[in-house]
């Protein structure tokens, strides 16, 4: 049993997150462009077709911005919670808008996607677990700090994406303004290296087979540094690094031997 994950695009450029069967997918979040989501779909051998939703993690328009065209060109339904759309910044007007509960399951044919709330500066934010085939994948970014929800989620999880935004040194002596940096670390912003990495230690699931590193910073961070600082803890886990600029391969991900 399996499912197929790939991050499309990482980063505050935008954040586009693919998990499928052979039949269906979601994408969560569409923040890049609608060209740019085919074109390296294409480049997977992913289609479009097969994606059946769009769901929305928060309003901010790194997670929206290719979403309007996207819906509207492939028919898409749009999972999103009131404030969140209440507060969306991009037009929304003509597509097929659903809320979604936390905690409680929406089925897209052989999927079933969670959503549950996170700490982040936004109206209404949710991480996300999409289960299928026996296969749980969370997709855990822009938090800005690890509370019980993820906890509890991350310990089920055969792969996640997992936010490792910043270096803390990295972030105190750049060039970002104060208010910026108090927001990145304020427990409402984004998660560090180090902070991944205590939620990895402390929590990862022994079946984990893949954890990819998202939502980097292009100024605070650094790939080189993260891969140095979290493979010696990795055991029998991939590590990935998600790209700010281009997607990463396709993976398949297994459910755990018993």
């Amino acid at each position: 049993m399996q499912l197929f994950i790939t991050s499309l695009n990482s980063g505050s450029n935008g954040n586009c997150y693919y998990v499928g069967n052979e039949q269906e997918a979601v994408l969560i979040d569409a923040g890049i462009s609608c060209r740019e989501t085919e074109r390296r779909m294409l480049r997977l051998g992913l289609s479009l077709r097969s994606v059946k939703a769009i769901f929305v993690s928060h309003e901010h328009s790194d997670h929206m911005l290719g979403l309007p065209k996207l819906a509207q060109k492939y028919q898409l339904p749009v999972y999103i919670t009131r404030p969140t759309m209440t507060n969306s910044r991009v037009s929304l007007s003509g597509l097929t808008l659903r809320s979604f509960d936390p905690y409680q399951p929406v089925q897209i044919g052989a999927l079933s996607i969670t959503g549950f709330p996170k700490y982040h500066d936004a109206a209404d934010p949710h991480s996300f677990m999409v289960s299928g085939n026996g296969v749980n994948i969370g997709i855990f970014t822009d938090i800005g700090a690890v509370c019980e929800h993820v906890i509890t989620h991350f310990k089920q999880c055969h792969a996640a994406f997992l936010e490792a935004n910043y270096d803390e040194d990295m972030l105190e002596q750049g060039r970002y303004p104060l208010f910026l940096k108090r927001r990145i670390r304020g427990g409402n912003g984004h998660l560090s290296n180090q902070q991944a990495l205590s939620l990895l230690l402390a929590h990862k699931p022994a079946y984990m087979s893949h954890l990819l590193l998202a939502h980097m910073s292009k100024d605070n961070n650094c790939p080189q540094l993260t891969t140095d600082l979290f493979t010696p803890h990795m055991g029998n886990t991939e590590l990935v690094i998600a790209s700010r600029h281009e997607e990463t391969p396709l993976f398949r991900i297994l459910t755990h031997q018993h």
